[in-house]
């Protein structure tokens, strides 16, 4: 007759070496090394991981911007992509939303009806986006309930609804609106933290697994969340006191800039409207 094997016995080693195993996988996870598998730049202290990302964003040839900034002329919301040569996007303030599209020193504005009739209404003066005071106006009793917009300027702002108008250099909002377009510029005076800079928390942006860096004991100097994968580019930025967040994307993307059509650029004839909230 056949023997049965030791049935007992195959389980009562079998027990303990599967125990074995699981508390070593359990140890194993334990240490596992949050930086497996990135650039390295998160085993860094705070101090060089900034620097780190500052130097990849002074060599980068392009990136996109997006996201809100508070100042003190009001807030804007900008998608801007942005390089040397020039920029393409869109500003957003509370009342209003318009084009840029800038190429070397060309410098050019597109928005709608609404736009061009505000700042028609007020004269040309109008900031864009908002209605001119009425209280201003000597007609503001005038019962007919106008606007303070003639047939005129609501044809002229019509013919301006999507088309391309070149702001001139001399221009007094030429400074202004270009500053939305410069790279160099608005990186220089985005990623800057103030205080103590100390090491955040780990999370990620766009998918991207990054490392924080604040700036003060509460990030109140603002905190940069570095990329650990590939390039330690800067993929966030949160200004301290509540100025804002954009989210910087697309680095070294290139992207075409050309300047519209004749047919779609017109002439405003006159000081163009100043961008504020």
């Amino acid at each position: 007759m056949t023997a049965l094997p030791p049935v007992r016995r195959i389980r009562r080693v079998a027990l303990p070496v599967a125990l074995c195993v699981g508390l070593a996988a359990a140890l194993s996870a334990c240490a596992e090394d949050p930086d497996e598998g990135t650039n390295g730049v998160g085993r860094l202290p705070a101090n060089e991981i900034e620097k780190k990302a500052r130097a990849a964003a002074d060599g980068a040839v392009s990136v996109r911007l997006a996201g809100n900034l508070v100042t003190k002329s009001g807030t804007y919301r900008l998608n801007m992509r942005l390089k040397a040569q020039g920029a393409t996007g869109s500003v957003t303030t509370r009342k209003s939303t318009f084009e840029l599209l800038r190429v070397g020193d060309a410098l050019f504005l597109k928005a709608g009806a609404a736009f061009w009739r505000h700042a028609e209404g007020a004269g040309g003066s109008a900031k864009p986006g908002e209605s001119p005071d009425s209280s201003d106006s000597p007609d503001s009793s005038d019962s007919s309930g106008s606007s303070g917009s003639s047939g005129s300027d609501i044809d002229v702002a019509d013919k301006l609804d999507g088309k391309y108008v070149k702001v001139p250099q001399d221009d007094p909002s030429y400074k202004q609106l270009r500053g939305f377009t410069e790279m160099n510029v608005l990186l220089k005076g985005l990623l800057q933290l103030h205080g103590e800079v100390r090491k955040g928390d780990r999370d990620k942006v766009g998918g991207v697994r990054t490392i924080e860096v604040a700036g003060g004991q509460h990030g109140e100097g603002g905190t940069l969340d570095v990329a650990l994968e590939g390039t330690p580019f800067p993929l966030q930025f949160a200004r301290g006191g509540g100025g804002g967040v954009v989210v910087l994307s697309d680095w070294n993307k290139d992207f075409p800039l050309v300047e519209p059509e004749k047919e779609d650029i017109l002439d405003y004839g006159r000081q163009l409207p100043r961008t504020s909230d």
